[in-house]
């Protein structure tokens, strides 16, 4: 599965020489070239890497946007790159959630050791046992309970929902879902994620009181207490 980064940059010629070594790696790259527009992006869209500048035009500068990333759960490793080599300014944005800073002006090679040692990480810091209202999803055990009930889900239904889980509170695409729940080389019709959550529905949802998995209209779904 090729890893796909975001690039976070208003230096155009900055960007696109980035750009040109990680896709050369073959790595997927989408490049911002303002604060609002990477703000957008690394919150809307799954990155495995994100590598943003700390000044940035616009609302949002880096620092900003690794806060917003992390306040919303999106544990996308995060590389800073700034021109400003202080330790005031390297603890702001380690403490703002990045998880690596390198200062301008670097070498490619560095940079590209950098993202593979990102990208070595595990990706969230969670807890074993996901929850959401009285659901609970245990990820070393494989039980799902609600409301203290043992429910029996196969193996893509407990895939999907926990990465719904891990996701809660965001609305989802079915093409993102797909992507994250299922390989590449997987047979995967238009309907798929539909009849999944279906499947899903009846064994979470449909008996009980309150529903977990809402249906946003136009765009997919998202799983929220």
């Amino acid at each position: 599965m090729s890893m796909r980064i975001l690039v976070v940059e208003d230096e155009h010629k900055i960007a696109r020489a980035l750009a040109k070594a990680l896709e050369q790696e073959t790595y997927a790259v989408d490049v911002a070239y303002d604060g609002d527009e990477g703000y957008a992006m690394a919150t809307t869209e799954p990155y495995d890497v994100a590598i943003i500048d700390r000044m940035l035009p616009g609302e949002y500068d880096g620092i900003a946007i690794v806060k917003a990333m992390r306040d919303e759960k999106i544990h996308t490793p995060v590389l800073f790159l700034s021109a400003l080599d202080s330790i005031n300014e390297r603890t702001a944005g380690l403490d703002a959630g990045a998880d690596d800073y390198l200062v301008k002006p670097f070498a490619l090679e560095e940079l590209l050791a950098r993202v593979r040692a990102l990208l070595r990480r595990p990706t969230e810091q969670q807890s074993d046992v996901l929850t959401a209202g009285d659901l609970t999803l245990d990820t070393v055990t494989y039980s799902v309970k609600r409301g203290g009930k043992d429910l029996q889900l196969t193996s893509k239904e407990f895939a999907l929902l926990e990465y719904l889980l891990r996701n809660q509170g965001r609305p989802i695409s079915k093409e993102v879902i797909i992507s994250h729940v299922w390989d590449y080389d997987a047979d995967i019709l238009p309907n798929t994620v539909e009849v999944y959550v279906k499947y899903l529905r009846n064994k979470i949802d449909t008996p009980f009181d309150t529903p977990l998995i809402h249906t946003v209209r136009g765009f997919g779904y998202k799983l929220e207490a």
